[in-house]
């Protein structure tokens, strides 16, 4: 499937030998070389003497090969050179307590900013896989994604070149600056919006279905601007399932549900964590604790329209509400026109931002209501009596 080849001004790398279809495991691979997070303070004697250990349990072709694997730091006896060679190569083990492997193939997969596949530790099988993101042709090099989170040109950067000395020539890193400023706009706002749910938490759940929804549908449409087959989508599709379902929308929860768990599949294998621990959602979504909290959008998961294109599909998927016409009078009792009160935006989920971001039916709005109270210890307190 693959080969170890010459990457120009890379070094080497993997290289496909045949075509791979998205979805398909690349590699499945156990750790030669395995260090725990309470060992990584890489100056230790206690670590030394870890390191030391497994490199002398390695065979001779093994110990060969690890050697071989490319240095960053500089080193003056062979322990400087083990630890050197793991800082530079390591890739995430996680079972409970994150920490470090070494993985003789895997490890020489190297970095694109709109890598071609996924890296992933499966717990279940205690291995290192990789997944093909999206098709790979036959004479293209497998590329990973060594940063935490998709960020601006300028900050993935320079996170590169202080963490792992290498500056970024990818074609993402390669856009004229026009391109670049846009798809680093789009980066920020998919963050922002991420955010923004996050610190909404459960509240926003269930209090402001819709506006939550409003901005899950936007990170979709944010991550099909940059053509990214983006892991990411997995969780904000998730998200958009507990919102559906808490609100009593089995059909719509499904569906999202679904494709959380069609993202994960491709990304980590119909063996990973996330796949097992949710497929059973996407089959029974009433099982999330969450389901009926309120009934409002109650469906069942067969009411799901057919004969729809998918352009209006995906409307009915996000309760997307078409805008007036321009000078239309406006359906006051269209909550996605004027929010309900505990809908309107407040002190702790408004920032700067906000008023450049997507959710348009919220940057305009008039509250109603007789002030009788006004508490001068605290800015922008006023007692109300609502109309």
């Amino acid at each position: 499937m693959y080969d170890l080849k010459d990457v120009p001004s890379k070094g080497k790398g993997l290289v496909a030998t045949r075509s791979i279809p998205h979805g398909t495991r690349i590699l499945c691979e156990e750790a030669i070389i395995h260090i725990p997070h309470s060992h990584n303070q890489w100056g230790s004697k206690k670590l030394q003497s870890y390191v030391r250990e497994q490199v002398n349990a390695l065979t001779e072709q093994q110990r060969q090969a690890f050697l071989s694997l490319h240095n960053i730091y500089p080193y003056k006896n062979p322990m400087e050179q083990y630890v050197g060679i793991i800082r530079t190569n390591a890739l995430p083990i996680e079972n409970g307590e994150t920490g470090g492997g070494i993985f003789l193939e895997a490890s020489r997969i190297n970095h694109a900013c709109d890598n071609n596949a996924q890296k992933s530790w499966n717990e279940n099988i205690k291995r290192h896989t990789v997944h093909a993101l999206r098709n790979i042709n036959e004479g293209e090099e497998i590329t990973i994604y060594y940063l935490a989170a998709h960020t601006t040109r300028k900050a993935r950067q320079e996170a590169l070149r202080a963490k792992f000395k290498f500056s970024c020539s990818c074609r993402l890193c390669s856009l004229p600056a026009e391109q670049t400023q846009r798809i680093d706009e789009i980066l920020e706002e998919i963050a922002r919006l991420d955010r923004l749910v996050r610190q909404r938490g459960l509240e926003g759940i269930l209090s402001s279905p819709l506006r939550t929804l409003r901005c899950l549908d936007r990170e979709i449409q944010l991550y099909d601007m940059t053509g990214a087959d983006d892991p990411g989508l997995s969780k904000v599709y998730l998200d958009a399932a507990q919102v559906a379902i808490a609100h009593g929308d089995l059909a719509r929860g499904r569906i999202f549900a679904e494709r959380a768990v069609q993202g994960w599949r491709i990304s980590g294998g119909s063996d990973c964590q996330n796949v097992i621990e949710f497929e059973s959602l996407s089959q029974k979504p009433s099982q999330l604790p969450l389901y009926g909290i309120s009934m409002q959008w109650k469906t069942t998961v067969d009411e799901v329209p057919s004969a729809l294109e998918p352009t209006e599909f995906e409307d009915w998927l996000w309760k997307r509400e078409k805008s007036p016409p321009s000078g239309a009078r406006a359906d006051l009792r269209n909550c996605v026109i004027f929010p309900t009160f505990n809908g309107l935006p407040d002190e702790g989920g408004v920032d700067l931002d906000f008023y450049t971001g997507p959710e348009s039916p919220y940057q305009h709005w008039c509250f109603l209501a007789e002030i009788v109270d006004f508490d001068f210890l605290t800015p922008s307190t006023l007692g109300d009596k609502r109309r």
